[in-house]
């Protein structure tokens, strides 16, 4: 079956790309004193982080729905798999440049790269994965009362399986995506997308309006773009800084 792109999923896509370079930019203003926000605590800015890394979860989960159905060869899954990892490990290390004290060693990049070879796998469980996904969502919450129960399970915050995310307490990172709760996500957006394809595939096969076309453009870039928009950002604030 040859392989065809969704523009309205791209699209949505796109307009998390959007929405995470707007929320960046804000961060980066802050870093630079340009700005006094709290983008850590701050109940405006945690609740915006969650939405945007649910929505680009979401939509990998979907992505992953119609490469399957598609049946998109292994060959071609671990390939775009290898980019992402291979990014995530960029990013630790651009990160280690700029944060040496709170560097990205399990990021949104790390996660996807775990979760996608899960998710992948367990394509074939169909209806099933609405409950994994629901379990994985209610294991934080779970994990927390276990901790205060139990606290010999302190072991699960550190560095060597904080990344399975049944922590206590946020680890010191810029960037923290465990697979508790965020598979769950990623597997309601392949559920979502296995849906669509067998009972709606119309709701995706529609032209979408001509103003959202360049969010489909930038969807189908959307690990370019994640690479690149920080240099560039941080860039531009730089020289600004200079020049002031």
């Amino acid at each position: 079956m040859p392989s065809q792109r969704y523009d309205s999923i791209d699209a949505l896509r796109g307009a998390a790309i959007v929405w995470m370079t707007v929320f960046h930019f804000c961060f980066d203003l802050n870093h630079f004193g340009w700005l006094k926000q709290n983008f850590y605590a701050d109940p405006f800015w945690t609740s915006q982080r969650t939405a945007i890394v649910s929505l680009f979860l979401f939509c990998a989960g979907l992505g992953q729905a119609v490469a399957v159905e598609q049946g998109q060869k292994p060959g071609r899954f671990w390939k775009r798999w290898a980019q992402v990892a291979g990014c995530a490990l960029l990013v630790t290390v651009g990160s280690i440049w700029m944060f040496p004290k709170s560097f990205i060693y399990f990021g949104v990049l790390h996660g996807i790269a775990l979760m996608l070879v899960i998710v992948r796998f367990s394509a074939g469980w169909g209806g099933w994965l609405w409950l994994a996904g629901a379990l994985a969502i209610a294991a934080k919450p779970l994990a927390e009362l276990a901790h205060l129960q139990w606290p010999q399970l302190d072991f699960l915050n550190g560095p060597l399986w904080n990344w399975l995310g049944l922590v206590s307490r946020k680890p010191i990172t810029e960037d923290y995506v465990p697979l508790v709760p965020w598979l769950g996500v990623m597997w309601w957006g392949m559920a979502a997308g296995q849906w669509l394809m067998a009972r709606r595939r119309a709701w995706v096969q529609r032209p979408i309006p001509r103003v959202a076309r360049p969010l489909a453009w930038m969807g189908r870039w959307s690990l370019s773009w994640y690479m690149l928009h920080q240099p560039v950002l941080i860039g531009a604030l730089t020289l600004l800084s200079q020049l002031r």
